[in-house]
């Protein structure tokens, strides 16, 4: 065999190689990123169900139980579009899909939730980074398109109203628990913080709140004012008794 037909035949091997290795490259490359494609959107259908999850914690309205179930539907035919061979996700879709086609017709105001007011600082705290995921997740949909102008505006303004009922009722409890403890200077800031808050809202449950925590801040001071008086009168009297005793007829032995 001659020399050059070797060499020949070793470069056709090499590029054969090569081109084999950028193939295999190329391909999981390719699954590399279908695979993150698929966890991202896997991510948002978790965190989506975990906000439905929590409808018991908050008042839901249909237009934000339909706008979550409608990202959880855009994420899996996202992901059948990514990876068509998944045989479970046609399925998926068509439940979630029936899922809205009956929230849209039969979820009523009634179905809503009450407002629960937090028991404990915790789970204010709680109740309050979940409305804040809420009022992300509608901005994040109205910002794609996925959730009309009117409605986001409607939404986000329910949820803030809510986010201001939560802080005004644990301002409430953290000065009623100030009070019992005698803390009247920490209540009283906590009242007139929350009265400042109110200021500028002018609805049904701002003006009530409002006057409520008004209410308890001028109890404070009543109660603040016939303490004072109590204590200069002991004083008053604490002064006379000194006086009597120091001007009293001495006795004689």
């Amino acid at each position: 065999m001659s020399i050059p037909l070797v060499i020949g035949l070793f470069a056709l091997l090499l590029i054969l190689i090569v081109g084999y290795n950028v193939i295999i490259q190329y391909r999981q490359r390719l699954e590399s990123e279908k695979q993150q494609e698929l966890a991202k959107h896997i991510a948002v259908i978790d965190a989506t169900e975990d906000l439905i999850g929590n409808a018991h914690h908050l008042p839901y309205s249909k237009e934000l139980l339909v706008c979550l179930n409608q990202r959880i539907l855009f994420a899996l035919q996202s992901m059948s579009d990514t990876d068509p061979t998944e045989k479970s996700l046609p399925a998926r879709i068509k439940n979630v899909a029936e899922q809205i086609k009956h929230l849209q017709a039969n979820y009523s105001n009634a179905d809503v939730a009450s407002f629960k007011t937090p028991s404990t600082d915790k789970q204010a705290i709680g109740m309050l980074q979940l409305v804040k995921r809420l009022k992300t997740v509608i901005k994040n949909e109205h910002s794609k398109g996925r959730l009309a102008t009117q409605a986001f505006v409607t939404e986000n303004a329910r949820l803030e109203g809510i986010q201001l009922r939560i802080n005004i009722e644990n301002v409430v409890k953290r000065a009623n628990d100030a009070r019992l403890k005698r803390q009247l200077g920490t209540a009283k800031q906590l009242l007139k913080k929350g009265i400042d808050v109110l200021s500028s809202k002018n609805d049904n449950y701002a003006n009530k709140a409002r006057e409520k925590l008004q209410v308890m801040l001028s109890e404070i001071d009543n109660s603040q004012s016939q303490n004072h008086e109590q204590e200069r009168q002991q004083i008053i009297d604490k002064e006379h008794d000194e006086l009597d005793v120091l001007f009293q007829p001495k006795r004689k032995w």
